[in-house]
């Protein structure tokens, strides 16, 4: 019987294969990366940043390469601060500013301050400050509660003259919160109730005003319509009286007319005269006459 020797397999050369193979597929997975969007991607090699990348899937180098996401949607910080009105009357207030990285810019802004948040602690945040201690100091308190718009638009001048050299842009400035003194909150409450009882007051001083101001309003009408009806009246009586007189003016016109061509008539014509005389006869002779042509009646020798 002869001996047969059988080969036992090797631990180690397996374990050798899959050594080799870990690492070559850890490689391949480490060449690629994606950037979401609403980012940019900073390339660094071997620390020091050399491209810029938009959103996707991007290939690297292993073990040399690193990527850095930097965020260039609008972002939005605040901070609080302790300031003094234009009457040195201390304030706290808390201001927001709302920005955004220029893409392409992003990677200057990286390459020269470190990334976001450094961006934001070295230089926005302490020009924000700055802007709104400044603007908070040019305006009366009282001014700062009633006008906070005011107050804002200086403040986001400000901002924008210290930033514009820098590769952001500013979108909005806000007052969050705004913080004064008890004493003078209770003042300005009291100086409202007093504004608020004189504007009553004022409000019902106008509407006496206006009631007798109605009522004058009524008297003069009901003077104006008498006076109307008075005028009208006068006017009535008065075109009567023309029309009165004027028909007699035209009565006397007439009769005199109607005399004038009678005494015409009467003048020309005998006969008429006779006829005139019979007309107005009482119809009884008379008991004296003189002369010889004297006739009762009409001249009946006359033809």
């Amino acid at each position: 019987m002869s001996n047969i020797k059988v080969k036992s397999p090797n631990p180690l050369k397996g374990l050798s294969k899959f050594l080799v193979v870990i690492p070559v597929i850890f490689a391949i997975w480490m060449m690629f990366y994606t950037i979401d969007e609403g980012h940019v991607g900073i390339v660094k090699r071997f620390g020091e940043a050399t491209e810029q990348v938009n959103p996707g899937l991007h290939f690297k180098l292993p073990f040399a390469d690193g990527v850095e996401e930097l965020e260039i949607r609008t972002r939005k910080n605040a901070e609080k601060l302790r300031a003094s009105t234009f009457e040195q009357m201390p304030v706290d207030a808390e201001v927001s500013v709302n920005w955004t990285v220029v893409r392409p810019e992003a990677f200057n802004l990286y390459k020269n301050y470190g990334g976001l948040e450094q961006f934001e602690n070295r230089i926005l945040d302490p020009r924000l400050r700055s802007a709104a201690k400044d603007a908070l100091a040019r305006y009366k308190a009282e001014e700062i509660v009633q006008n906070r718009g005011k107050v804002i638009q200086k403040i986001e001048e400000t901002l924008l003259a210290t930033m514009k050299e820098f590769p952001v842009k500013l979108d909005s400035v806000q007052i969050e919160n705004l913080e004064l003194p008890r004493k003078y909150l209770q003042s300005i409450e009291t100086k409202q109730t007093e504004k608020n009882l004189a504007q009553a007051e004022k409000h019902r001083l106008e509407r006496q005003k206006l009631e007798a101001q109605r009522e004058v309003n009524t008297a003069e009408a009901a003077r104006d319509a008498d006076k109307a009806r008075a005028d009208g009246s006068a006017y009535a009586i008065l075109t009567n009286a023309k029309s009165e007189a004027e028909a007699i003016r035209l009565k006397g016109l007439a009769e005199a007319e109607a005399i004038k061509k009678k005494a015409e008539a009467i003048k020309t014509n005998k006969v008429l005269v006779d006829y005139m005389r019979a007309q107005q006869w009482d119809g009884k002779m008379p008991t004296t006459m003189m002369g010889s042509d004297q006739s009762v009646l009409w001249n009946m020798k006359q033809k």
